[in-house]
């Protein structure tokens, strides 16, 4: 049945590990050390796809649950009115917390996506995709007082699509963790050295405590209450696997109250040593 699917997916999962581990146990033949790395790169790509097939199934499967939560709450809204006022306000509860799932979901899929799909390189102006993604989030901010800072940026070698959802996020953020300041003060820039371009997004946010800098890009990690701060954890996450996909590097630094910089840096099109982060 439907509701089982993600504990399958679990189980064939668990079992894919246990026959990897059991290959690289079992294996008597001596392998010189260019054959054993070339061994170790295949089961880790072969464990990566499992993952991702395994974060998919159970993504997918959980939707129709909770389109049923939804649509039964919404039904009972309906049916009972808004005579009992603590009734109503636990069936809204419902229905939030509903939507919220929805959209972790959502960003979950998308994070997976972002795995599997083929890089298409191109020629990307970076300056106006940056001002077409900066014009978006003006209009949806609701008339905040921000000051943009756009420092001239080059053109990279960069799949488009994938580019725009790093900019997307890390310009989304700096709105978000600035929310408190007026005016709110966003810099963008761009550094070339060693054959990485270089990009960083600056804001006089609330930053975050740098003892937990490890934490930035990982999968649900979040440094600030989601009670202060909407979010589902995933867009830093998303971020570094889109980079890590074009073979670059990201970071991150910050103190409280003070602000916070993120930066990431894709190599040339002929390659390069990674640039450390931008001063």
């Amino acid at each position: 049945m439907t509701r089982w699917a993600p504990l399958s997916a679990l189980a064939g999962f668990a079992s894919g590990l246990r026959s990897r581990f059991g290959v690289f146990v079992r294996r008597r033949v001596p392998l010189t050390l260019e054959q054993r790395v070339v061994v170790r790169t295949q089961e880790l790509q072969d464990l990566n796809d499992e993952l991702e097939a395994f974060s998919y199934s159970v993504s997918h499967d959980l939707r129709a649950p909770l389109r049923h939560i939804d649509g039964f709450g919404e039904l009972l809204t309906q049916r009972l009115g808004t005579g009992d006022a603590l009734v109503t306000h636990y069936l809204d509860r419902i229905v939030d917390q509903t939507h919220q799932a929805e959209a972790l979901i959502d960003n979950l899929l998308a994070f997976s996506r972002m795995g599997r799909v083929p890089l298409e390189r191109h020629d990307v102006d970076v300056q106006k995709m940056v001002a077409e993604v900066v014009a978006d989030l003006t209009d949806e901010s609701n008339e905040r007082d921000v000051k943009w800072s756009i420092e001239q940026l080059p053109h990279v070698d960069a799949d488009p699509a994938m580019l725009r959802v790093v900019w997307r996020n890390l310009l989304d953020n700096a709105l978000k963790y600035t929310q408190s300041r007026a005016p709110a003060e966003v810099q963008i820039g761009a550094s070339h050295r060693d054959g990485q371009t270089s990009f960083f997004v600056r804001d006089n946010g609330v930053g975050f405590d740098v003892r937990f800098a490890g934490k930035l890009f990982g999968v649900f990690q979040r440094l600030h209450p989601k009670e202060e701060f909407a979010g589902s954890g995933i867009g830093l996450a998303t971020v570094r696997r889109i980079v890590a996909r074009h073979a670059g590097r990201t970071g991150g630094e910050g103190s409280v109250d003070h602000g916070a910089t993120f930066w990431f840096s894709l190599p040339d099109a002929t390659g390069g040593l990674a640039c450390p982060s931008p001063s």
